[in-house]
């Protein structure tokens, strides 16, 4: 993929601004030290954080749920 963009990552979501959660939590978690899920060498957090949502590798977690 030579370029990500938010059409890519909104075909996996839907909404933009779950997308933008999500994003912003991948990453936090990058920074805290996890490994990358996508090979992407020189780019920063936030657009390696988009590639592997737009890759699949990331997907959002839907809560039960409670009444």
């Amino acid at each position: 993929m030579a370029r990500v963009t938010i059409e890519d990552c909104l075909m996996k979501v839907e909404n933009r601004f779950i997308l933008a959660q999500m994003v912003a939590k991948r990453v936090r978690n990058i920074r805290e030290g996890s490994e990358y899920l996508v090979r992407s060498p020189k780019n920063e957090d936030i657009v390696i954080a988009l590639r592997e949502i737009a890759a699949g590798k990331i997907r959002l977690k839907e809560r039960d749920a409670e009444d």
